[in-house]
């Protein structure tokens, strides 16, 4: 979001610089924002640039900002203020002219109640918030996110996977994502690498979405299925995969799955499957 955000304003041609106030220490993340001069400190060997110089003439973001220290928060408001840092060791005023974007995971309002995180640092940064629900919230991008991440990884491992199998789907579809697009795209790569026959099905997924018990979304009855149903489950899983793939095809998927086609007509009656439907 941050990213389009940037390369989709006036600043795009200058640099977009990220900082992940979370991973940073506590002693390097002044110096890694606001840079630091020779001898500063132990191992400070020659002058070092900031993240704010870097981004100078274009956007700074600052993922996880929750996370930054409350001497930091004095000196991250004063540059706000001011449009101007001084590096670690030096007192002479450098002016920037950046804009700043930052992200957080906590709920801020909860943490300036605290008082671990400075009010008026939050209603400085707070100028044009942009609300990013989760995941589960906003699933018609689900299947537009799993489509971009399996071109990604397709490339990447030289697979050819053409589509994901109904049952993945609807096993996505069910899962409450606590990790949102980063879990997503994991869980895509996986399949990626899984699969062998260039669909992603259901048990290429990972564990936590194929036990409902484990993800809180399990769709069957409080008293589990038994081996008949989930056997069916599988086999009609089979049936529609090999019909999609065949165009609807009862006769040429019956020899795709070196059945016959009497039997695949009854499989297909059985299971309530309307082969039309995927002509």
């Amino acid at each position: 979001m941050a990213r389009a955000v940037h390369y989709g304003g006036e600043r795009r041609n200058n640099a977009f610089i990220s900082v992940n106030c979370a991973a940073l220490p506590e002693n390097l993340i002044e110096s890694e924002l606001f840079g630091h001069e020779k001898g500063a400190f132990t191992g400070a060997i020659q002058q070092r640039k900031g993240r704010f110089e870097m981004a100078n003439g274009g956007t700074l973001f600052l993922d996880e900002i929750g996370d930054i220290s409350p001497s930091i928060q004095v000196r991250l408001l004063r540059v706000l203020q001011e449009r101007t840092i001084e590096r670690v060791g030096n007192s002479e005023s450098v002016p920037v002219n950046v804009r700043v974007l930052a992200a957080t995971s906590r709920n801020l309002e909860e943490e300036m109640e605290k008082r671990t995180f400075r009010e008026d640092l939050y209603y400085r940064l707070n100028v044009f918030p942009i609300l990013l629900p989760p995941l589960r919230e906003r699933r018609s991008d689900m299947m537009l996110l799993t489509d971009h991440f399996l071109q990604k990884y397709s490339g990447l491992y030289g697979k050819n996977i053409k589509r994901i199998s109904t049952s993945a789907i609807n096993m996505m579809m069910a899962y409450h994502w606590p990790g949102n697009v980063r879990e997503l795209e994991n869980c895509v790569e996986r399949a990626v690498l899984t699969a062998s026959d260039g669909v992603i099905h259901g048990y290429n997924l990972p564990p936590s979405l194929q036990t409902g018990e484990e993800t809180q979304t399990a769709i069957l009855s409080s008293e589990g299925a038994d081996l008949a149903t989930l056997v069916e489950s599988y086999e009609k899983e089979i049936i529609i995969d090999a019909l999609k793939k065949h165009r609807g095809n009862a006769a040429a998927s019956a020899r795709y799955l070196n059945t016959t086609q009497r039997i695949m007509n009854y499989r297909i009656k059985n299971l309530g499957i309307l082969s039309e439907n995927y002509k």
